[in-house]
């Protein structure tokens, strides 16, 4: 009677009870119940366990790597679209520059034609003319309408005579000696005038300058 007595509370101590539920916890080495530590398949305590696999480092850079392919394909193709577009546009106003090269001076030749008939018509009444005063009038006539056709294309004389002499206008051919002081650095002769057009410098005028 002692013996069991002795072998029953040597059980209760190998075999703690469950303080809550009033059950014998099992030993973890024989117990088959889920969850228990023979349980293969159970998460480890603190940590939890899920269905659904994360997605790895190398997925996420493919995925990254093939969206940058395809912006770089569109930067691509859209650099070649502008680059034809800018290419054709090039080549269509150097097209437009060398036309309006060629027919530049259409509308000036147009208005300088009635100038060379006067100078024809003058030409023929040299032959039969006997009237120099008529023939000085009509030559005073053809200056005067080639002179207005001048002014209004914006040809202009460049004064020089008597002016002080100006490299940026004026050309020295040579200098001579002044009639005075007040003629010393000043144009005292023109070999050759000179014209503008609007403002800029056509031709230089060759002028002989006073010393």
């Amino acid at each position: 009677m002692m013996v069991r007595k002795k072998v029953a509370a040597d059980k209760e101590m190998r075999e703690p009870t469950d303080e809550k539920y009033g059950e014998t916890k099992s030993d973890d080495h024989t117990s088959g119940e889920p969850g228990g530590a023979g349980d293969q398949s159970a998460a480890p305590e603190g940590e939890e366990q899920y269905d659904d696999q994360p997605v790895s480092n190398t997925d996420t850079a493919s995925v990254g790597e093939e969206a940058l392919m395809e912006k770089l394909a569109e930067m691509q193709d859209r650099y070649l679209r502008l680059s034809a577009e800018f290419d054709n546009y090039r080549k269509r106003t150097l097209k437009e520059k060398i036309d309006l090269t060629k027919t530049a001076a259409e509308s000036v030749l147009l208005k300088l034609l009635p100038v060379l008939d006067d100078f024809e018509r003058g030409v023929k009444l040299m032959d039969t003319a006997k009237d120099c005063n008529a023939m000085k009038e009509g030559i005073d006539l053809i200056y005067s309408k080639f002179r207005s056709f001048l002014d209004q294309n914006g040809v202009k004389e460049i004064e020089a005579i008597n002016k002080e002499f100006d490299v940026d206008i004026h050309d020295a051919v040579t200098k001579v000696p002044a009639a005075g002081k007040a003629m010393k650095g000043k144009v005292v002769d023109v070999l050759e005038k000179g014209y503008m057009l609007n403002d800029k410098v056509i031709r230089f005028s060759k002028v002989v300058v006073g010393e």
